[in-house]
C-alpha cells in the first residue's frame, strides 16, 4: 500500500498499530470497487473530502458559532465554518445556512425545535407512501412527540395527491407542513406546497435530503425560494461527507441556530464542517453541474431498462436520481431481490411500494439509485447493462457467481477511487 495522502499521512501507523481495523478499511474499499453501489442515498466522496475528514480539525472542540465559541483556540476552525456557510448561501441562494448538524435526522430535530413544540400537528407524507421516519413515524421521536398527519399519493398515478394535502391541511391546521420523502422518484411542486401552507398559516419545511445535490447542480428546481426552511443530508447526490445542513429565511436564522446549538447538540464535528465546505466548493463547478444532469439521465435509463425486464417503475419512471420498482410482476419480494443482488455483487435495498401489502422488512419493491455509478463515470450504455444484471440476479435463485463476475468486469472498467493505493 505504501504511504498515501488518500489515507492521510499516518496510514502506515494504522497498519502497524491496528492491523485488524486497517484490514477492514481495505476490505471496504475492495467491496466498493468490486461491485455496483446502487443505494440511492450513498455516493463516493472525493479524496479531498476524505482528507478533510481525516484532518486535525477532528481534535477541536468548538461549541457555539464563529466568533461566539465556548472554548478558546477556535480562530482557525471559525474561518473554515464561515467559508462553508458563505459557500452554502451562494450555492443555494439562501439567506442563512447552518452546517453543524451531525446528520439528516439531527437537522430535522432542529427544525422541529425551531418551529414547533411537543403535541403540535405536523403534516407530512406518510411513511407507507414514501415518507421518512422523522416525518411522523410512530417509532421515531417525530411520531412520539408530535401529532403527525400523513398525506398520500394518488393510487392511480402514484404522484403526490395535492388535493389530499390541501384537504388535510384545512382540516387539521398543522403548525408545519413537510415536503420531501425517502422513496419518491418525482419532483415536488414546491410552489403549490407554499400556497397550501399559506392558506392555513403553516411553516413550510422541505426535507431535501435526497435531491439537494440535483438542486446544487441546477438539474432540478430549487425549494429554497418557496420554503421557510430546507434541511438535507450532505452525503447523497451532493457527494459530501456524512452529515446534515439547514438553510432558512433570514427571519428564522436565530431560531434555527439556537435549535441546533444548544438545544439539539453540543460541539460540532469540525472535520465534518470542513469536509462539507470542500464538497460545496466542488458543487459550484461546471463539472458537478454536468454530473447532476448525468445522474438523472442515468436513473431514467435504469428505469427504462428495468421496466423492459418486467419490473414496474412506481409512478411510471423518475425525474430524479432514484427509481422505485414494484417486483410484483416478476413474483419476487424485495427482501429476496436484495439478497440475490447482494450475492451478485449488486448493492441495493428492498423498499415498500405505496400501499404495500407486505411488511417493510419483506416489501414488494426495491429502490435503486444512480449517484455512485455516475460518479464512477458510467453512462447510459452501462445503465442498460446494469438493468440486465439486476434482472438476472432478481429472477434467478442460483448462478449469482457468474453474474458477479460480469459485474466485477464492468466495475474494473469504471473503478471507484481509481488511484493506486
Amino acid at each position: 500500500m505504501g504511504n498515501s495522502t488518500f489515507w492521510g499521512p499516518d496510514w502506515d501507523s494504522l497498519q502497524n498499530q491496528d492491523p485488524e481495523i486497517a484490514s477492514l478499511l481495505l476490505k471496504e474499499l475492495e467491496r466498493a470497487r468490486g461491485g455496483l453501489q446502487l443505494i440511492a442515498s450513498e455516493n463516493f466522496t472525493s479524496p479531498a473530502v476524505l482528507a478533510a475528514l481525516g484532518s486535525t480539525f477532528s481534535n477541536k472542540y468548538a461549541e457555539g458559532y464563529p466568533g461566539k465559541r465556548y472554548y478558546g483556540g477556535c480562530s482557525v476552525v471559525d474561518e473554515a465554518e464561515v467559508i462553508g456557510i458563505e459557500r452554502a448561501k451562494k450555492l443555494f441562494d439562501a439567506d442563512h445556512a447552518n452546517l453543524q448538524p451531525h446528520s439528516g435526522a439531527s437537522a430535522n430535530i432542529a427544525v422541529y425545535g425551531a418551529f414547533t413544540k411537543p403535541g403540535d400537528t405536523v403534516l407530512a407524507m406518510s411513511l407507507a407512501q414514501g415518507g421518512h421516519l422523522t416525518h411522523g413515524s410512530p417509532v421515531s421521536f417525530s411520531g412520539k412527540w408530535f401529532n403527525p398527519i400523513g398525506y398520500s399519493v394518488d393510487p392511480k398515478t402514484e404522484l403526490i395527491d395535492y388535493d389530499n394535502v390541501r384537504d388535510l391541511a384545512k382540516q387539521h391546521k398543522p403548525k408545519m407542513i413537510v415536503a420531501g420523502a425517502t422513496a419518491y422518484p418525482r419532483l415536488v411542486d414546491f410552489k403549490l406546497m407554499r400556497e397550501i401552507a399559506d392558506e392555513v398559516g403553516a411553516i413550510l419545511w422541505v426535507d431535501a435530503a435526497h435531491f439537494i445535490g440535483l438542486v446544487a447542480g441546477k438539474a432540478i428546481p430549487s425549494p429554497v425560494p418557496h420554503a421557510d426552511v430546507v434541511s438535507f443530508t450532505t452525503h447523497k447526490v451532493l457527494r459530501g461527507p456524512r452529515g446534515g445542513m439547514i438553510l432558512c429565511k433570514a427571519q428564522h436564522a436565530q431560531a434555527i441556530d439556537k435549535a441546533v446549538f444548544p438545544m439539539m447538540q453540543g460541539g460540532p464535528l469540525m472535520h465534518g464542517v470542513a469536509a462539507k465546505a470542500v464538497a460545496l466548493k466542488e458543487c459550484a463547478t461546471p463539472e458537478y453541474q454536468q454530473y447532476a444532469k448525468n445522474v438523472i439521465t442515468n436513473a431514467q435509463a435504469l428505469s427504462e431498462g428495468l421496466k423492459a425486464e418486467g419490473m414496474r417503475p412506481v409512478s411510471g419512471g423518475t425525474d430524479t436520481h432514484l427509481v422505485l420498482l414494484d417486483l410484483t410482476p416478476v413474483g419476487v419480494t424485495g427482501k429476496d431481490a436484495e439478497k440475490r443482488c447482494d450475492a451478485s455483487q449488486i448493492t441495493l435495498n428492498k423498499n415498500p411500494i405505496p400501499n404495500d401489502p407486505l411488511p417493510p422488512m419483506t416489501a414488494s419493491g426495491i429502490r435503486v439509485g444512480s449517484p455512485s455509478v455516475t460518479t464512477q463515470g458510467m453512462g447510459v450504455p452501462e445503465m442498460k447493462q446494469i438493468a440486465s444484471f439486476i434482472a438476472q440476479a432478481v429472477k434467478s435463485e442460483s448462478g449469482h457467481d457468474k453474474i458477479a463476475d460480469e459485474v466485477n468486469k464492468l466495475c474494473k472498467a469504471f473503478p471507484a477511487y481509481p488511484q493506486k493505493y
